[in-house]
């Protein structure tokens, strides 16, 4: 006689996609289970944008995302938009604000959100266990028998939303890697992912005192349709760089790749400085300093001998030249980053190749849906991942809604 499930889906993960994903599939008729952990929910969302969650880019794109299936995340970013949970937000009377380029951020706390998404859940009749620790799981004819440290679970479908291994500090685990492999998935490679990034401590000795200038650059590295470019502000640190420009550029760094910097956004500095030579009876030093950031003017010429205390019109052109170049065309090799416990994000993940692009489900176990982090997904920097945990949750939940039992 075949046992009667104790609800339609069960869901692992109460972090940003799972808790979006209950909230969602419980509204529209389906008996959920969240399961998490941890003994506080969310707490990814908690943390970011300075403890005012960017919870999404007013102008997120397919363009903004970074998979080996780059098409996958169409779909669900189409159904699901910026604006819809904007639209949420307002139905909650939570305010918001955009900082620049589309990141929007709330006025008061990420706590309204995690409310918010609790709430949505209450109204869902979601039913929540944590700290539930997942301790196995099976599949057969009838579904998903998950065994817990509160006691088995059966249901016909099982999401995991267990998210990524960035910030082990806060719970992060690999958990749905390995549920994933266990099941025939295969696993793009993990790396982390806006991260700062590191140097060689000699290599990095002459840039140590700049720590703490931060100025706009232009930072790309890779080639073809693996390259990327970003206009974002630069932060030197006494390790190596870091700041929005990193973080966004080191999604796509490859160990032993350069980075090319225009420590000058866009300028033509040559040009600069052959006007000044024409016109200007200071020494080159303070002409730079005009320019740039005057520590980091500073530092660019004690690598050229009494070059900073020469008159800018005494300068030969191909020597003012040659400094433009060097500061627009700034070559410099990562030797690392500072790993999960700074990244933001998990690049990698779930192959995509082997999931819906409509409804999130395993093409190898068929009741198995992977959503948010877990997958390989990744986007910028700028509230782009948090969008992906809303639209792949809600193309997820629509499917165990669809078809509950």
């Amino acid at each position: 006689m075949s046992r009667a499930p104790d609800f339609d889906a069960v869901i692992v993960g109460a972090g940003a996609a799972g808790l979006h994903c209950a909230a969602i599939a419980g509204q529209r008729g389906a008996k959920v289970l969240l399961l998490d952990h941890a003994a506080r929910v969310a707490e990814k969302i908690r943390i970011s944008g300075g403890g005012r969650c960017n919870f999404t880019n007013r102008d997120a794109t397919p363009a903004n995302f970074l998979s080996e299936n780059p098409h996958f995340c169409r779909s669900a970013l189409a159904r699901y938009t910026p604006q819809d949970f904007i639209a949420l937000l307002a139905r909650h009377g939570i305010a918001w604000h955009e900082k620049h380029k589309g990141q929007l951020f709330c006025d008061r706390s990420a706590e309204d959100i995690i409310t918010m998404l609790l709430r949505e859940c209450d109204a869902g009749g979601v039913t929540r266990r944590q700290p539930c620790v997942v301790q196995a799981v099976r599949h057969g004819a009838e579904g998903f028998e998950i065994d817990t440290d509160a006691g088995p679970v059966h249901a016909p479908r099982l999401v995991v939303a267990t998210g990524g291994l960035s910030i082990p500090k806060i719970g992060a685990s690999d958990f749905g890697y390995r549920l994933a492999q266990q099941f025939g998935h295969r696993i793009v490679a993990t790396r982390p992912g806006l991260v700062p990034l590191t140097f060689d401590a000699a290599a990095w000795a002459a840039f140590v005192p700049l720590a703490g200038i931060s100025l706009e650059v232009g930072i790309e590295t890779g080639t073809g349709k693996a390259r990327g470019r970003f206009l974002e502000d630069l932060l030197f640190t006494h390790r190596g760089l870091s700041g929005p420009a990193v973080l966004q550029i080191s999604s796509y760094w490859q160990p032993g790749a350069p980075l090319c910097v225009d420590l000058a956004d866009g300028a033509d500095l040559a040009a600069a400085l052959l006007q000044a030579k024409r016109h200007s009876r200071r020494q080159l030093g303070n002409e730079l300093a005009e320019l740039l950031p005057r520590r980091l003017a500073e530092a660019w010429l004690s690598g050229r001998p009494g070059w900073a205390a020469r008159p800018v019109a005494e300068m030969k052109d191909q020597e003012l030249r040659s400094l433009a170049e060097s500061l627009q065309r700034w070559q410099i090799v990562p030797d690392g980053t500072e790993g999960y416990r700074k990244a933001e994000v998990t690049l990698g993940g779930v192959d995509t190749r082997e999931l819906s692009s409509q409804t999130l489900e395993s093409r190898l176990a068929p009741g198995l849906h992977f959503i948010g982090e877990v997958v390989d997904v990744t986007g910028w920097l700028g509230g782009y991942n948090f969008q992906w945990a809303w639209a792949s949750a809600h193309a997820c939940a629509q499917a165990l809604a669809a078809r509950p039992r």
